[in-house]
């Protein structure tokens, strides 16, 4: 599952780098498909970076990476942050 997600996430970053961000895979929970990313540059800071998680990687993740289930960001400060509410 690794491979196949880091594969996918080379398909998204560049558009986030286009707009000073980028994203890196922190972790993978194979068993229950949650999946660690952590949102940086400008990214990170971001006030629509919520919708960019669940709108965008997310949708793309779960459609190209069988298995996901949930994508959680990770914050710069190490605190997690669950969005899988939202």
């Amino acid at each position: 599952m690794q491979e196949q997600l880091l594969e996918a996430i080379e398909v998204i970053r560049p558009a986030l780098q286009a707009d000073g961000g980028d994203m890196t895979l922190v972790g993978v929970d194979e068993e229950s498909g949650r999946v660690e990313i952590e949102l940086v540059g400008a990214c990170g800071s971001c006030p629509a970076s919520t919708m960019t998680l669940k709108a965008g990687i997310e949708r793309i993740l779960k459609d190209r990476v069988p298995g996901v289930t949930e994508i959680v960001a990770v914050g710069q400060d190490e605190t997690l942050l669950d969005i899988g509410q939202y």
